[in-house]
């Protein structure tokens, strides 16, 4: 399956009153990661014929980080779509556990979303491509 990755550091302007990236904060970056991955993977002719409209997200928060630290996202379609639709995940997740062991820790945030592809012109559902399929889940 074709995984993307992106990292994410906190601003000031993402920190709310607990001191934290605001929970609204991490909806935006699996936006903005969905949407990266989309245009790596999309031809200039997919791009330009389709949108895409998130029909449902799902959070799980299990951490935070602090103004300045650092997150590296990941996200993949697990499953082959449905139609006009499938499923994507995105886990956020510090560069070293809390002990400081090298590698990625356990994700602190981890989101499924399930977009759906629109017809841009129309602004229909359309279904997805086998050819953009294959792409999505084997390439690397």
């Amino acid at each position: 399956m074709s995984r993307f990755t992106m990292r994410f550091t906190a601003r000031a302007e993402h920190i709310d009153i607990m001191g934290h990236v605001n929970n609204a904060v991490w909806l935006q970056w699996v936006q903005d990661i969905a949407g990266a991955h989309w245009h790596e993977i999309a031809t200039a002719e997919e791009n330009a014929a389709a949108i895409w409209l998130v029909t449902r997200h799902e959070i799980d928060y299990r951490g935070n980080i602090a103004q300045g630290e650092s997150v590296i996202a990941e996200t993949w379609v697990p499953d082959r779509p449905a139609g006009a639709r499938f499923d994507r995940m995105v886990a956020f997740r510090r560069e070293a556990d809390d002990d400081g062991a090298p590698g990625l820790a356990r994700p602190i945030v981890s989101a499924r979303s399930t977009w759906a592809m629109l017809d841009r012109e129309t602004r229909r559902p359309m279904r997805v491509p086998a050819t953009l399929a294959d792409r999505v889940l084997t390439a690397d």
